[in-house]
């Protein structure tokens, strides 16, 4: 009876282990994120997962908590654990680029997945961040179409505040040199942390005797840490941000956020999860499907990438985030004021 037991016992674990094997018959995919307190990258998160979920991909993740030193030993860590491919969205642009030698002499393929790493043997996956700029500058501008402007840049190690900011000054720059608008102050946010930001704001009021009339903010995060900055003064002034974050949502509903330009962290993810499972099997980064050549990166180098483009939400279209789910009416109304429509 007893060799009977260990026999079914040694049966069940097998089954189990071929059960587990064909859940996961894909490649396994390793995600280096650099800052995962973020609240926006916890749906990226979910996105990626149930991509590779479907593709019977393995998801194996490291968080570098905002340490471009910790990222590279996470990576490291990864490349161990078998990752078949890499989805990294890089703490630091430059400080990447041993991780990227060390998975190109382990012949892994890499993502960068919506922070650039300028180096040709990684696909580039992102939004177009200069159309996000552009889009923040306007919508703010049709709000404020003078006056002193302030300009809460990220964090200066990460391409996309450049990115953002080059959008921004696009739009801005007719009248910056009409003399309509005067960018009184701007300044780089170390680790886009919204403290920061906050940070930055007061002193640029200070210096401006609070004459500041709209804050182009290049995430809600900091759009946050601007607005209570303003509070602080009570001021009340048009403010941009992106990310489509839950509480800027609330923000824009309540009129304290003027936009909050949507990246859909849903699309993203699955096309991250989708392109590094394609890469995985082989496909070559110039075949990926929907791949484009672009060099506009820092050092021109010519690479691999894919755009996806973002919408901005305003408090007169804030229902195609609630119709998305991306958030719900209850999160998106509390406190609206009484002209949002979709909160009716």
């Amino acid at each position: 009876m007893r060799l009977s037991l260990l026999a079914a016992a040694a049966l069940s674990t097998s089954l189990t282990s071929v059960a587990f094997a064909a859940e996961h018959e894909g490649p396994t995919v390793g995600v280096s994120w650099s800052n995962f307190q973020e609240e926006r990258w916890k749906t990226d998160e979910a996105a990626i997962k149930a991509a590779l979920d479907e593709a019977g991909a393995k998801y194996i993740s490291s968080d570098a908590q905002a340490s471009a030193a910790k990222q590279l030993t996470d990576i490291e860590a990864l490349i161990a654990q078998g990752a078949d491919a890499l989805i990294i969205l890089a703490m630091d642009k430059d400080a990447i680029g041993p991780a990227i030698d060390q998975a190109d002499n382990e012949g892994i393929p890499v993502v960068g997945y919506d922070r650039l790493i300028e180096d040709p043997r990684a696909f580039y996956l992102t939004f177009d961040n200069k159309g996000v700029g552009s889009i923040i500058a306007e919508t703010v501008m049709a709000e404020a179409p003078e006056g002193n402007y302030a300009i809460i840049k990220g964090d200066s190690g990460d391409p996309n505040a450049l990115f953002l900011l080059e959008g921004m000054m696009e739009v801005l720059s007719p009248k910056i040199e009409a003399g309509d608008i005067t960018i009184v102050g701007e300044a780089f946010t170390d680790g886009w942390k919204p403290e920061n930001a906050q940070r930055n704001m007061e002193q640029i009021l200070t210096a401006n005797n609070n004459e500041v009339d709209a804050v182009l903010a290049e995430n809600d995060g900091m759009a946050g840490g601007v607005i209570a900055a303003l509070n602080a003064q009570g001021l009340d002034i048009p403010v941009g941000g992106q990310d489509g974050d839950l509480a800027a949502l609330n923000r824009v509903a309540r009129g304290t956020q003027t936009v909050s330009v949507w990246k859909n962290s849903n699309d993203l993810g699955k096309a991250a999860a989708e392109i590094a499972v394609s890469l995985a099997d082989g496909t070559a980064l110039a075949e990926v499907e929907g791949a484009e050549t672009w060099s506009g990166g820092e050092k021109g180098v010519e690479m691999n990438a894919i755009f996806l483009q973002p919408t901005p939400i305003t408090a007169d279209n804030l229902n195609l985030v609630i119709d998305a789910g991306h958030i719900s009416k209850e999160q998106a109304c509390e406190g609206a004021m009484d002209s949002v429509e979709a909160c009716q």
